[in-house]
């Protein structure tokens, strides 16, 4: 509420379905939000190792701009096995595990565990 008055009326609020991507109806939903969760880690443990972008680029093996671009959350330039290479680069194991889907409709998730270095 701002001045008494309500920002958004009730009846257009919508609630989402966790993945964005997939309430966007874009395409590959699961793989999409796999990743920005990944890509998001990576931006953390850049972080928490007080890297900039030129050290964070040498450390993954990559130039600057690459490492500006995940950062930045454009990601269509990056496969999940790239990814996943990176957070080997940063010290991170990386464990897929498969299993019979929960529900109906299967999918692919992310789960993050662990204290990072």
């Amino acid at each position: 509420m701002k001045n008494g008055k309500r920002l958004i009326p009730n009846d257009k609020v919508t609630r989402g379905s966790g993945n964005i991507f997939a309430d966007l109806g874009l395409p590959d939903a699961d793989e999409r939000l796999a990743k920005a969760q990944i890509a998001h880690e990576i931006s953390a443990i850049i972080q928490r190792k007080n890297l900039n972008q030129s050290e964070a680029a040498k450390q993954l093996g990559v130039d600057q701009p690459k490492v500006s671009a995940l950062l930045c959350g454009k990601l269509a330039g990056f496969s999940m096995e790239r990814l996943f290479h990176f957070l080997n680069k940063l010290g991170q194991d990386v464990n897929i595990r498969i299993a019979p889907a929960a529900t109906q409709e299967a999918g692919v998730h992310v789960l993050l565990t662990g204290t990072y270095s």
